[in-house]
């Protein structure tokens, strides 16, 4: 009897872990389940949002991916598990109507990957969740850059009929997501002046404020890193306010807890992450941030055939922490699993060998023409300050590598990387 591995979410790593184990095992042994009908790869959701990205370009089909990758897809969101009985959940599938379009279901499996990620953590803000945006799925960054058009749009208008106008966006958090945002914001509202809003100006008009409760922005980083990204951003007129604890969000505005106020027409939410609700609901051991709590062979505590990666594992280190939650670690973690599971399937003995986290360095991109990062584990010996062109390419590179992996073959890695390349050539704001 066959080995059914079944692996619940669909994103950098869960993604990865199918289609490798997919190649290995076929699709009678491996199978995806997720509530998106495509992919696209996390960090590319704030030029999604942006309008520098078409998402319809750069998504990839669930569907096409198990059939060229050999794993079956299952379309919906795990609701619920029976891990003594090794079952799962799925949702149904309903139109916009309402009606029932695939029932719920029930899968089997002999071992379980939970693969969900992270959603936003708004700790309590009062009016957090009501009136700010975070960019955790492509239809968050989707319903951002629609929002955008019509403030935009309104704000060309009255320009148009001789009275004043701005469009004022607010990011809470100056991570790398919030970061990024700022910069393809500010790319994409000077391009949008090409594009038909003639009547603003992109660095008058469009304002873009970026608060961070750190002394610094992307403070996780080495300083350098963080005071190049300020500088860039602030010759961009993105204005930076850090050591800003954010106390309360209305509609029309932002305000800290020192009575601070900042008008805004659109607030972006990227201050922090937590585990999705669904884990705490499933019996199994979580942190008091909701992530599953695993063994460093990622198996979640006391489960011999459920295993959990990426953002909604807390996975720890040998100094006693957590591995963060990065791509990068998704990647390693996917890797890892391929071995451990294909040893499984093919009855060999388990390695003694623990995930081990390496940290290869951070890369942040600040438009389409220049990124700033550190670049450091096993690629030097020691930690490298990278900016402009060379670090732009090596932050594309790292999308490049991530195609590669999900698409499999050399000759399709090599048309995904022209498809890439060609794309983003010139900067592109999708405006329809």
């Amino acid at each position: 009897m066959h080995t059914r591995i079944v692996i619940v979410g669909g994103g950098a790593g869960g993604l990865e872990l199918a289609c490798k184990l997919g190649r290995k095992l076929g699709a009678e042994q491996v199978t995806l389940v997720d509530q998106q009908l495509f992919h696209i790869w996390k960090p590319s959701l704030h030029e999604v949002a942006a309008g520098t990205l078409d998402i319809h370009q750069e998504g990839l089909s669930y569907e096409m991916l198990a059939h060229d990758n050999r794993f079956t897809f299952c379309f919906g969101a795990m609701t619920a598990l029976d891990a003594t009985g090794k079952t799962l959940t799925v949702a149904p599938i309903t139109d916009e109507t309402g009606d029932e379009l695939i029932p719920e279901r029930t899968l089997p499996f002999d071992q379980l990957v939970i693969a969900v990620g992270s959603t936003a953590n708004h700790f309590n803000v009062p009016g957090a969740a009501e009136h700010t945006l975070s960019l955790n799925r492509p239809a968050d960054a989707e319903h951002f850059r629609l929002r955008m058009l019509k403030l935009l749009t309104a704000a060309e208008l009255r320009k148009s009929a001789g009275s004043q106008a701005q469009v004022r966006v607010v990011i809470i958090g100056g991570g790398a997501t919030g970061v990024e945002l700022a910069a393809e914001l500010r790319e994409a509202s000077v391009v949008h002046s090409r594009y038909g809003f003639r009547r603003l100006d992109p660095h008058r008009d469009v304002q873009i404020t970026l608060l961070e409760g750190a002394a610094r922005i992307l403070a996780p980083l080495p300083e350098k890193v963080s005071t190049a990204a300020a500088q860039l951003l602030r010759e961009r007129h993105v204005t930076i306010e850090t050591n800003c604890r954010v106390a309360r969000i209305t509609p029309e505005q932002v305000e800290d807890a020192t009575g601070r106020v900042f008008a805004a027409d659109i607030v972006v939410w990227a201050a922090g992450i937590k585990a999705p609700d669904v884990l705490g609901t499933l019996g199994l051991p979580t942190t008091r941030a909701g992530l599953l709590e695993v063994e460093g062979n990622l198996l979640v505590k006391g489960q011999t055939d459920l295993y959990a990666l990426g953002d909604c594992a807390a996975c720890p280190t040998a100094d006693g922490g957590f591995v963060p939650p990065r791509a990068q670690a998704a990647h390693q973690q996917a890797s890892y699993l391929v071995d451990a599971l294909l040893r499984r399937a093919n009855d060999r003995p388990a390695s003694t060998r623990p995930y081990v986290y390496k940290d290869h360095g951070s890369l942040v991109s600040l438009g389409t023409q220049t990124s700033v990062g550190n670049l450091m584990g096993n690629l030097f010996r020691s930690t490298w300050y990278v900016q402009g062109m060379f670090a732009r390419m090596m932050y594309v590179s790292l999308h490049l590598m991530h195609h590669q992996a999900v698409l499999g073959t050399l000759r399709t890695g090599v048309l995904a990387v022209a498809r890439f390349l060609v794309k983003r050539a010139t900067p592109l704001v999708k405006l329809h």
